[in-house]
């Protein structure tokens, strides 16, 4: 009687699968905690323009370096990391809405003390961008780009939901990077000298000024803030505090109406605009351009982690940006604490049981983080205090730098399409800033009036 065995299925092309994986983000780690590591060594440094000063932060530094690595053509970054890059950078977004919505959590009690004035003047913050700097990007030829730059004015929340809806290899993204990078470079300085300008005159209320400065961005509230209190000094507490309200309640609301009202606006908009005047071609998704299986693979978690393949992404790519995040955090507060890796070990727990969700439900990951991190950390929780505790030295602006990094390291492949956008979005942030800020300090100042 002959005896058949049954072969033992093979594991080789998983395994071979994943050391392609590994070989693909080889580069990309080591290039990536490199950069990271120089761009806090550099550390901020300021600027005196001589009408006002502006702030190099190591974010900026990260980008820029990351950019000309990217772009240099001596020692090419291969496509396949900056794609990696890119999409790696949906991860490190993730983690920064966690840290984000545990700051609101904490907050949340302010909302309860914000007057009529201070609530709807977030219309303007959060409509003015759209109304006012679209109409103009169309008018520039700047192409689908323009729904991403003109929704808000693009700080790390808007990488969020722009990435969630399209990916970070569509125009739209490119659009909001554009934007990212004009602001933090620019837009500190130009709020401050518009607030400092129009405190001067007289016309404006000068609670209503502070109101305004609360575009979603800490380092412009801070420094236009403080421009406005050095002319009235004798309401500067009030200056302060009200700026500070202002913006807290722009980034707890920012991402949910930037989500379901301000992009699904600037959207329609855009497409009644582009039907007036004819817009250029844009490059289509890389999701559709790269080789089969590429990017789709690397686009997680923003897209639910249900195969094979888009979990080992993620097993690649959230080690690469909590390992970049911690050590940017280590050099960011000159010393090692035992609670940076306690804190990063709760928000990385955060993101992946929203990931988790993400295949039961039909709850994107931003929104699952973000509503978990604010039930956590709310004053009513019975954790808060321990969370405020545990991350307090977990600082947002060093979470930033390595974000930057990698999206910096993905600017190669997609330089054609920022060259093209180029001075238009000198031109575009301009509208944005001073949309968000006059037009809510326009209301702010009817509603003082009413009142």
């Amino acid at each position: 009687m002959t005896t058949t065995t049954t072969p033992t299925p093979r594991r080789a092309p998983e395994t071979n699968a994943t050391k392609s994986r590994l070989a693909s983000y080889a580069p990309l780690v080591v290039t990536a905690l490199v950069l990271t590591a120089l761009a806090e060594l550099i550390g901020p440094h300021t600027l005196n323009l001589g009408v006002g000063e502006v702030t190099l932060h190591p974010l900026v530094w990260g980008i820029l370096i990351g950019g000309v690595v990217s772009i240099q053509k001596v020692k090419p970054l291969p496509v396949r990391a900056q794609q990696l890059a890119t999409q790696t950078v949906q991860v490190g977004i993730l983690l920064l809405s966690v840290r984000l919505s545990f700051l609101v959590g904490e907050n949340l009690p302010v909302l309860a003390d914000a007057g009529p004035a201070l609530l709807l003047q977030e219309l303007g913050h959060l409509f003015g961008t759209v109304i006012f700097s679209l109409p103009l990007a169309v008018l520039l030829r700047m192409g689908r780009p323009a729904v991403g730059a003109c929704f808000s004015i693009d700080r790390e929340g808007s990488f969020a939901i722009v990435s969630e809806r399209y990916g970070a290899d569509s125009d739209e993204y490119r659009g909001v990077l554009s934007m990212y990078v004009f602001g933090t470079i620019v837009g500190g300085l130009y709020v401050t000298l518009l607030a400092s300008f129009l405190a001067g005159t007289g016309v404006f209320d000068p609670l209503a000024l502070a109101m305004g400065t609360g575009v979603g961005s800490g380092s412009v509230m801070a420094a236009s803030s403080a421009a406005i209190a050095a002319q009235h000094p004798e309401m500067a507490d009030q200056i302060l505090a009200l700026a500070a309200v202002s913006n807290l309640i722009t980034s707890l609301l920012g991402l949910y109406v930037g989500m379901y009202v301000a992009l699904p606006m600037a959207e329609r908009f855009y497409r009644l605009l582009a039907r007036r005047w004819k817009q250029p071609e844009t490059t289509a998704p890389a999701a559709e351009a790269a080789p089969a299986g590429e990017v789709a693979e690397a686009a997680e978690p923003a897209v639910p982690a249900a195969s094979a393949e888009a979990k080992a992404s993620l097993r690649f790519a959230l080690p690469l940006v909590v390992g970049g995040m911690v050590l940017s955090t280590i050099l960011f507060n000159k010393g090692f604490d035992w609670k940076i890796l306690a804190g990063y070990a709760l928000m990385t727990a955060v993101v992946l049981v929203a990931v988790a969700l993400k295949k039961y439900t039909k709850l994107s990951p931003v929104i699952g983080v973000t509503t978990i991190g604010i039930l956590l950390s709310s004053p009513w929780s019975p954790v808060g205090e321990q969370i405020s505790s545990l991350l307090k030295p977990i600082e947002f602006l060093a979470l930033t730098t390595p974000v930057l990094v990698l999206a910096g390291l993905g600017l190669g492949k997609d330089f054609g399409t920022l060259r093209r956008v180029g001075w238009r979005i000198v031109l575009v942030g301009l509208v944005s800033f001073a949309a968000s800020f006059v037009v809510s300090t326009l209301i702010a100042e009817v509603t003082l009036g009413l009142g």
